[in-house]
């Protein structure tokens, strides 16, 4: 039994479509919470019911505009810590900062663990969220980290697109170890691209790795920011002889412009993305298909509240 006499489920700004659904998942309302912003941008928050002692779980991906919602997040977390909430746990379905977890040239800062430092020293006292765009981020935070994947949900819709010549294709070094994940539980065989970034959201395409020719692409990857690097990798494919017939899996649809355009190309026949981050209406090509994260995020913060062990959601 949980420690907590009640749980409540708040939602920022960011992505409040997943978070009714993962109240409505759970069978509970979202709390009420009062948030605006003064005239010059600094956000207001103000929650319009007791947390006194409640086991609080706040909603919030950091999406465009990151670092907006990164700042109301730490609103809300002050705003909870304030008016004594019992545990505060930050579901934070896309974290951003990510990608740069190390340094790669000299005087160049690390903001995944500045970001994770934030969170902790605002009040955060748990966090829960999907596919870091590298695991060992989760070494950043000296609190407990949840860290959810959408890798057998993905694996389940090519199951059932019954494909049988697939492979499965690594974009980048990266995205090898969950290639090979994604790989087994489908038994198709393994292709790699590899790549180096010159310049933040610029890649070039070095060398590739495994058979294509007369097989259909599956493409894993994390995040799809503006996919220049996945137009170069749909071009190599069909150099190599492809069928035009490649599918998109990937978890954060940031579709950053000219995301659309790029994922328009004849031989992608559809991107499968998860809820995680909202998708405007006029980025909502017919080759996007959705798939929602809400049972699994819903179904880890039950056993969170509960006490029982989440480890069985992680495979």
């Amino acid at each position: 039994m949980s420690q907590f006499s009640q749980m409540k489920l708040f939602s920022g700004t960011a992505n409040p479509v997943l978070a009714q659904e993962i109240a409505d998942f759970l069978g509970v309302s979202l709390g009420g919470v009062h948030i605006s912003r003064f005239a010059n941008g600094e956000i207001y928050v103000r929650y319009e019911e007791s947390i006194r002692g409640v086991d609080v779980f706040v909603i919030q991906p950091f999406s465009n505009p990151v670092n907006e919602n990164l700042m109301e997040l730490l609103i809300m977390v002050d705003a909870l810590k304030r008016a004594s909430a019992g545990r505060i746990t930050a579901v934070i379905p896309f974290y951003a900062y990510a990608r740069q977890e190390k340094k790669s040239a000299p005087r160049e800062p690390i903001t995944a663990r500045m970001v994770a430092d934030i969170l902790s020293t605002a009040g955060v006292d748990r966090v829960v969220t999907m596919d870091l765009h590298t695991p060992a981020i989760q070494g950043f935070f000296n609190i407990p980290v949840d860290h959810m994947t959408a890798l057998p949900m993905l694996a389940q819709y090519i199951k059932n697109s019954k494909i049988d010549d697939g492979v499965i294709i690594a974009p980048d070094a990266g995205s090898v170890k969950k290639a090979e994940k994604l790989a087994a539980r489908l038994h198709m065989p393994l292709g790699v691209m590899y790549k180096r970034r010159p310049a933040p959201n610029v890649a070039e395409m070095s060398f590739f790795i495994g058979d294509v020719e007369g097989m259909t692409p599956i493409i894993i990857d994390d995040m799809v920011d503006t996919a220049g690097s996945l137009s170069q990798v749909i071009e190599a494919l069909i150099e190599r002889g492809a069928k035009k017939e490649i599918r998109i899996l990937t978890t954060h649809g940031i579709l950053s412009p000219p995301a659309i355009e790029r994922l328009s190309h004849p031989a992608v026949k559809e991107v499968v993305i998860c809820n995680t981050l909202p998708i405007p209406k006029e980025k909502m090509i017919p080759k996007i298909k959705t798939i929602s994260v809400a049972p699994l995020l819903g179904d880890a913060i039950r056993r969170i509240h509960q006490n029982i062990s989440v480890s069985v959601l992680f495979d």
